[in-house]
C-alpha cells in the first residue's frame, strides 16, 4: 500500500479540519509548498492536495497552490476540490496534477463524470466516496445524502470508475483509528480496481491493522494530522503499511 501524506489547503495554508468542520481548523503551516516540500524531503513520493475553498465554493479556488507544488517538487500529486466541470479537471491537470478527485460532481453530474473518464481514462480521475453517518455526504462534506458507501461504490463501478478515496468524515481529524470492518467492506467492494482510505489515522498501529487486512482493492492510505503531529514520520509509515 501507498502512503499520501496530505496537503488540506484553506485561506492559503495547508490546515486539518476536525471532522470535516470549516469552523474548527487548524493551520499547520502558512504555506502549502513549504508543507508539502516537509513530505517530499522525508521521502513521500505521493501527495493528496485538497482545495478546500474550492470544495465549499463549488470551483477550483488554489490551481496556483497546485501550480507551485508541482512546479517546485518532484512528486505526484492527485487533486481535488471543486472540481464540477470539464474544464476545472483540464484546469487541474494543466497545473500539474497527475489524477483528479471528483466528488460533489460524480454524484449530482454523471454527464461530467462520464466526459471526464473518456477524456482522461480510469487511471487519472478517482472519486471520492465521503461518509458521515452512514451516508454519502456532498459539498465539502456540508449535505449529507441518502446513499450508502456500498451502493455508491457498485453504481460508480457500472460508470467506469476504477479508483477510489473511501473517507470516514466523522472519524477525519480525531485520530482514534479507522473503522476496520467498514474500511474491509469498501475495499471488498472494488472490483478490478483501487481504494485509498482516509480518516482517523492516529497510530503506526492503524497503518499496521490495515495492511493486516490483506484487502487487494486497498491500495493506499492518505494521512494528515498524524504526520503533522509527528506521531511517525513517512519512513515509518511506509514501512507499516508494507509489513
Amino acid at each position: 500500500m501507498r502512503l499520501y501524506p496530505a496537503v488540506d489547503i484553506l485561506g492559503g495554508s495547508a490546515v486539518r479540519l476536525l471532522q470535516g468542520d470549516y469552523g474548527a481548523k487548524r493551520v499547520y503551516d502558512e504555506d502549502p509548498l513549504s508543507a508539502a516540500r516537509g513530505w517530499t524531503e522525508q521521502g513521500a513520493s505521493f501527495l493528496h492536495v485538497v482545495d478546500l475553498d474550492g470544495a465549499r465554493s463549488g470551483e477550483p479556488v488554489n490551481l496556483a497552490q497546485l501550480s507551485r507544488i508541482t512546479g517546485a517538487l518532484d512528486v505526484s500529486v492527485q487533486y481535488g476540490g471543486g472540481l464540477r466541470s470539464l474544464e476545472a479537471v483540464d484546469d487541474a491537470l494543466s497545473a500539474g496534477a497527475r489524477r483528479v478527485i471528483l466528488g460533489t460532481a460524480a454524484f449530482t453530474q454523471p454527464d461530467l463524470l462520464r466526459e471526464a473518464l473518456a477524456a482522461h481514462g480510469p487511471e487519472r480521475v478517482l472519486v471520492s466516496v465521503d461518509v458521515r453517518g452512514g451516508r454519502v455526504a456532498t459539498a465539502g462534506w456540508t449535505r449529507a445524502s441518502d446513499i450508502g458507501p456500498e451502493v455508491a461504490l457498485e453504481q460508480l463501478q457500472a460508470a467506469g470508475v476504477r479508483r477510489f478515496v473511501f473517507t470516514n468524515v466523522d472519524r477525519d481529524g480525531m485520530l482514534q483509528g479507522p473503522d476496520l470492518e467498514e474500511v474491509r467492506r469498501a475495499a471488498a467492494g472494488v472490483r478490478g480496481g483501487c481504494l485509498l482510505y482516509s480518516g482517523g489515522i492516529g497510530a503506526l498501529a492503524d497503518l499496521e491493522a490495515l495492511a493486516r487486512l490483506h484487502e487487494p482493492g486497498l491500495a493506499g492510505v492518505i494521512v494528515g494530522k498524524a504526520l503533522y503531529e509527528r506521531r511517525f514520520t513517512i519512513a515509518q509509515a511506509e514501512a507499516a503499511l508494507s509489513a
